[in-house]
């Protein structure tokens, strides 16, 4: 398991700043191994996580994913540069 490239504190939450206790990964589905690889992971506590209307897997959690989706895309790109983003992630988010 890679460290979140994203944040330091995997006890505070990426979005909020409470308590986090649950492991995000950026990119789902078919890239949810390249999240965990290249540590494109945030921590989040269950509220912005998954039991709100607002959370990332919440009913409107869609404008938060693309809110973490490019800041990741922007946290990969200072180390490894926007082609390989593409070449691994396969989409642009920016």
């Amino acid at each position: 398991m890679s460290k979140s490239i994203m944040q330091d504190d995997k006890d505070r939450c990426f979005i909020c700043g409470g308590r986090a206790t649950e492991e995000h990964h950026i990119f789902h589905g078919s890239n949810r191994q390249n999240s965990e690889k290249y540590g494109l992971k945030v921590y989040l506590c269950p509220r912005c996580h998954r039991t709100s209307n607002t959370a990332v897997h919440g009913k409107d959690g869609h404008m938060m994913d693309e809110v973490l989706k490019k800041a990741a895309q922007k946290t990969f790109e200072l180390s490894w540069g926007h082609e390989k983003f593409m070449e691994v992630i396969g989409k642009n988010y920016l």
